[in-house]
């Protein structure tokens, strides 16, 4: 039987998306908040700003012509991260619910909408 490739899953749905706020709740990052500034759901990670920073050594180029040493944020799994809830400020799980029609996502924590 063949085996999946890295990073296929049957559900490529994540508990945050870009633009939400999060804190890290595993590894040497946590506690740390930030914003997602990128979500990928097809390896189930997600990039926090300003959270597990690495250097990335760069070759001079045209738009970087002194080329050097760039701290850039890397991706974090996604099972590291929770959302942070409107209203207390403390991490939560994420809930779906649909509301008015609409499907919105709910802080399981405090029952606040967080769309």
């Amino acid at each position: 039987m063949p085996r999946p490739s890295a990073g296929s899953h049957h559900n490529n749905k994540l508990h945050v998306k870009t633009g939400d706020t999060v804190i890290v709740t595993r590894g040497k990052n946590k506690g740390q908040t930030g914003k997602v500034l990128m979500a990928l759901p097809g390896e189930q990670k997600v990039v926090v700003d300003g959270v597990n920073i690495v250097k990335k050594h760069v070759k001079p180029s045209a738009t970087n012509p002194q080329g050097g040493i760039e701290e850039r944020p890397a991706a974090l799994h996604a099972s590291k991260v929770r959302l942070v809830d409107p209203e207390t400020g403390k991490a939560t799980r994420v809930r779906r619910e649909t509301r008015d029609g609409k499907k919105v996502r709910v802080a399981v924590s405090s029952g606040k909408v967080i769309d």
